[in-house]
This record gives structure tokens, C-alpha cells and sequence, in this order.
């Protein structure tokens, strides 16, 4: 399957949500959807990354966005991260990584000399209507928040 571009309909999608059961990108029409992919619940860039997303939420609210995170992560794992951060958004379980192909973002990393896959921090905007705005790859956490409220805004 192609990896969604800005401009296209992004197609959708249903995964294990850490509220229970399973949500769709579908269930969002007529709301900005900002998707992140992070690597791994409680490691420290991620745990900055989604606590700014926390620290912003009524802001993405205020703008009639709904926050989702993905990671490859349980669900288990999910609940904990939820708990000890105080996360007010979802959360949702990619482990076989199929929407995270999809957006591009499974990669191959390189990490002390081993070679794996796993997530490419990468934050996406999905206007009301579920076509892709904007795109951010290879995140830099610092700051980061900011400019996606930001680009939010003037959609």
C-alpha cells in the first residue's frame, strides 16, 4: 500500500483504543484529527512529547481537534502511561505496525550498532473532512507541540 500524502484522503482506520474497545479515524469527521507516532510508552522523549500534548489539550479542543497517539505499544503498557502522565487523550495500539506503514513512519533504526524497526516520531493533521494537511517527520520534541497548535489553527 502507497504511504498517504498531504492532500489525499487518508484512509481509514480502526485500532485497540486504550478507553476499550476500538476507534476508527472515521469516528473524528467534522473534527482535526492530529495523529503523533512515538516510539515507546515512558521513554523519555516520548513522555515529553505526550506530556506537551497533555499540557496543550484544551488549546487542540478550543480548535475542535481531537489528539491521538499510536505507538506499537499494548494496550497494557497504554493504561500505565495514561495513569502515571495523567494523558486526557487515547491512546492506540499499533503492534503490527499497519497504520503506522501506512503514514510511513515504520522505519528501519539504528541504535548502538543493532538494527531494527520500529517507530519514526512523526506528527500528522487530518482536516475535518480526512484529508491529510500537514505533516511533520522526524520530530524534534522540543518545540514541537507549539507548532502544531499551531498549524491547527490556521486550518
Amino acid at each position: 500500500m502507497a504511504e498517504v500524502q498531504v492532500g489525499q484522503q487518508v484512509p481509514d482506520f480502526r485500532l485497540p483504543a486504550s478507553e476499550g474497545g476500538e476507534v476508527a479515524l472515521s469516528d473524528f469527521k467534522g473534527k482535526k484529527v492530529v495523529i503523533f507516532f512515538y516510539p515507546k510508552d515512558m521513554t523519555p522523549g516520548c513522555t515529553t512529547e505526550a506530556c506537551d500534548f497533555r499540557d496543550a489539550y484544551s488549546a487542540f479542543k478550543d480548535e475542535n481537534a481531537v489528539v491521538l497517539g499510536i505507538s506499537p505499544d499494548s494496550l497494557q503498557s497504554h493504561d500505565k502511561f495514561i495513569a502515571k502522565h495523567d494523558l486526557p487523550f487515547v491512546l492506540l495500539s499499533d503492534e503490527n505496525h499497519e497504520v503506522a506503514e501506512m503514514f510511513g513512519v515504520w522505519k528501519k533504526k539504528n541504535m548502538f550498532g543493532k538494527e531494527f524497526f520500529g517507530i519514526e516520531r512523526s506528527t500528522f493533521v487530518i482536516d475535518e473532512t480526512g484529508k491529510l494537511e500537514r505533516e511533520w517527520r522526524k520530530v524534534k520534541v522540543k518545540g514541537h507541540v507549539d507548532e502544531v497548535l499551531q498549524a491547527v489553527k490556521s486550518l
